[in-house]
């Protein structure tokens, strides 16, 4: 018996020691999940309790085509989004990885966006597309008169606000492939020299092999962070002009805290989840897949 009671002891200390922060996981994540996952079955509008409706809040959202084009926009941010900043952080800790007068003043340039609110920088980048702002200025000194409507036209709105996501993730993504590039031994680069390999070949045949985990690494991050962009809509666009630059984690925003709609908030939430749930393991099999090539 004394033994039995040592193993058991044994087996379930580590546990205890884990449950205060399950608890909390639990309280905060796994509970207020499942309860989402209930309501989308429901009709609850924070006046009556909830009344169970089956399907029909995903058959709404099947005939719904605010919910496609919002999905389309949330698509588009990704495709045009994603591929900038997996390549351009790359280059640029490329750039800033050496031992030069001045460099670390050139990292914190890069990296002085990132810990701006993005409040601020929304409202600041704002004022920068207004129609006097400063690029429009800049537009009309160099010829064009009328300047570009950047956020108040359909055509604009959304890539504008793209721009800023850009211009704020730059310096992130950048710190962790210059964390993968400080860990490639300099030999492997003087070995390439000699066998003649140097300037852009050296990191095309050295540099990219060697950073495909932190490739895929940005890749997951980055497609997950443009699945989920609302604070850059909310504050510079409200989803305008015409639902343009409306995304699905926006458009759930309104339906939520807007038109009380929480259930359906609640079932455009579960198609997030499923996307994003997706890309995470489309991105998981395609690094396996990776890993069995080489």
């Amino acid at each position: 018996m004394p033994q039995n009671w040592t193993f058991i002891r044994q087996r379930l200390t580590p546990y205890l020691f884990l449950f205060p922060a399950l608890f909390l996981l639990f309280l905060t994540v796994f509970w207020p999940t499942f309860q989402a996952f209930y309501l989308s079955f429901t009709q609850y509008d924070l006046t009556n309790p909830p009344q169970w409706v089956g399907l029909a809040n995903f058959r709404r959202l099947w005939r719904d085509s605010l919910f496609w084009k919002t999905l389309w926009n949330t698509v588009l941010y990704l495709v045009a989004v994603v591929p900038i900043l997996v390549v351009a952080p790359l280059g640029l800790a490329i750039l800033v990885n050496r031992k030069s007068r001045g460099i670390t003043w050139f990292r914190a340039f890069y990296y002085t966006p990132v810990i701006i609110s993005m409040v601020v920088a929304g409202i600041a980048w704002k004022w920068l597309y207004a129609e006097n702002g400063l690029l429009n200025q800049f537009l009309s000194a160099i010829g064009f008169k009328d300047g570009i409507p950047w956020l108040t036209s359909p055509k604009w709105a959304l890539y504008s606000v793209m721009a800023v996501t850009v211009w704020k993730g730059l310096g992130y993504y950048m710190v962790i492939y210059l964390a993968g590039l400080q860990s490639i031994p300099a030999e492997l680069y003087e070995a390439a020299a000699i066998d003649g390999s140097d300037g852009i070949g050296k990191h095309w045949d050295i540099t990219v092999p060697l950073m495909k985990p932190y490739l895929l690494l940005v890749a997951v991050i980055s497609a997950i962070s443009a699945t989920k962009v609302f604070e850059e809509v909310y504050i510079m666009t409200e989803g305008g002009p015409r639902n343009s630059s409306k995304t699905i984690v926006y458009y759930l925003y309104e339906q939520a805290f807007k038109s009380l709609e929480i259930s359906y908030a609640c079932t455009i939430g579960l198609v997030l989840f499923l996307l994003i749930l997706g890309l995470s393991i489309l991105n998981l099999k395609l690094s396996q897949a990776r890993g069995q090539i080489h």
